[in-house]
C-alpha cells in the first residue's frame, strides 16, 4: 500500500471545508496555522473570519494597536501568540514590504513562526518538500509506524519529521501534509478511534498488536500549580472602578485585570477584609465589602490552575483613575475575566 497516495485519496474524498484550504495566499496560511495552535478548528474558525475582515491584509494587522489585536485575540488564549503575530505583521509589513519569505529556512527567521507554520507555509504556498509535524501527526505515524518514542522528548519531533518526510508526497507536498492533518483530527482521534472504518486498517502496527491506545506515548505532564486569586472590583461615589495592565513575564502578558490579592488557600469574607486591609490597594475609606460570585471560578491553564473570587469594594470619596464600566469593558482581558465582567458586575 503506497501510504502516500492512500492518504492524499481519503482526504480529498472526507476534507472540512475551510476557508484557508482555498486560498494559497500566505498571510491567510500563516493566520490560520498561529490561530489553530492549541486550539480546535470549531473554535479557530470564528477568530480567523474576524481578523480577515477585520484585517484582510499584513499591512492592515501591522497597522493595528496591541490593544485591538488582543481584544480581537480575546478567548483564545496562549496570548503571547497574539503578541508575536502583530510583531511579525510588523516585521512583514515594513521591512519586507508586505512579501512572505518564500522558503522554509527563511520563513524561520520570523518571530513567532516556528518550525510546524514554517512547514505549513512552505509547503502549503510554495510547494516546498518539508514536513509539517504536530499533534496529529505524532499520532497518525507513532500508531502506523509503532514508533514507541516519547513525543514530549527533546528529540521526537526531529526522528518524527524524518519519517514523514520519508512517507510524503514529493510532487504533492501541501496536499499531504494537510491531509495526514486532517486523518489524525477526524479518524486517527486521539480515544476510541473507528479503526473498523479506517483505510489503514490492513497496514497500521497499533491496530495489529493492539496498541492504538498506548500510542503516541508521551512522558507524564508537568505538575500543575494551584494559584488564588481575589479579584478587588473597586467602586467609588461615581460607580467608577479601577484596573490595571499585566506587564513582564507571566500569564496574560499586556491584558488587563482588576488589582488583586493572591493567597495560599481560598479565604472568606472576614479574612479577605483584613488582607485588604493590609493590602496597599486602598486609599480611600471602605463603606462595604461583598462577595459578587457565590462560588470560587476554576481556571485551569497550561500548568496552573486558577481559583479565583470577585469581590466588590465599595469605598467613600473618588478613584483617581477610575473608569466606568463600558470604558473598562472595551480593553482586553482574559477571557475568565472579561466573561465576569459580560455578565455586569453591578447587578450581581
Amino acid at each position: 500500500m503506497n501510504f502516500s497516495n492512500t492518504l492524499i485519496k481519503w482526504y480529498l474524498q472526507n476534507k472540512r471545508d475551510l476557508p484557508w484550504r482555498i486560498t494559497q495566499d500566505p498571510y491567510c496560511i500563516w493566520l490560520s496555522e498561529i490561530i489553530l495552535q492549541q486550539t480546535r478548528v470549531a473554535q479557530g474558525l470564528p477568530y480567523f473570519l474576524a481578523f480577515t475582515n477585520t484585517f484582510p491584509t499584513v499591512h492592515d494587522l501591522a497597522q493595528a494597536s496591541e490593544q485591538e489585536v488582543l481584544k480581537l485575540w480575546q478567548g483564545l488564549g496562549y496570548y503571547s501568540r497574539a503578541r508575536n503575530l502583530h510583531q511579525a505583521a510588523q516585521y512583514i509589513s515594513v521591512e519586507l514590504k508586505g512579501e512572505f519569505p518564500k522558503t522554509y529556512k527563511e520563513l524561520l527567521l520570523i518571530k513567532g513562526i516556528g518550525t510546524y507554520t514554517a512547514a505549513a507555509i512552505a509547503s502549503f504556498c510554495y510547494g516546498e518538500v518539508v514536513p509539517v509535524v504536530d499533534g496529529n501527526v505524532f499520532r497518525v505515524l507513532a500508531r502506523y509506524l509503532g514508533v514507541p518514542t516519547d513525543i514530549a522528548s527533546a528529540s521526537a519531533k526531529k526522528e518524527f519529521a524524518a519519517l514523514a518526510n520519508e512517507l510524503m508526497s514529493q510532487s504533492q507536498p501541501g496536499l499531504f501534509n494537510q491531509a495526514i492533518m486532517e486523518f489524525g483530527a477526524l479518524q486517527c482521534v486521539p480515544k476510541s478511534p473507528n479503526c473498523g472504518a479506517c483505510v489503514f486498517q490492513s497496514s497500521c502496527y497499533a491496530l495489529a498488536n493492539k496498541k492504538i491506545a498506548e500510542l503516541p506515548f508521551k512522558s507524564k505532564k508537568t505538575k500543575v500549580r494551584l494559584r488564588y486569586l481575589n479579584y478587588v472590583v473597586l467602586q467609588d461615589e461615581n460607580a467608577l472602578s479601577l484596573i490595571q495592565q499585566r506587564v513582564g513575564p507571566g500569564i496574560w502578558q499586556n491584558l488587563y485585570e482588576f488589582p488583586y490579592i493572591e493567597t495560599e488557600q481560598e479565604i472568606h469574607h472576614d479574612e479577605f477584609i483584613a488582607k485588604i486591609t493590609q493590602s496597599d490597594l486602598l486609599s480611600l475609606p471602605i463603606q462595604q465589602v461583598s462577595l459578587l460570585t457565590p462560588m470560587a471560578i476554576k481556571h485551569q491553564l497550561s500548568h496552573q490552575q486558577l481559583v479565583i473570587k470577585f469581590w466588590s469594594v465599595k469605598v467613600s470619596g473618588l478613584l483617581k483613575n477610575g473608569l466606568d464600566y463600558n470604558a473598562i469593558k472595551a480593553h482586553p482581558f482574559p477571557i475568565v475575566l472579561y466573561n465576569f465582567i459580560a455578565n455586569d458586575w453591578r447587578e450581581l
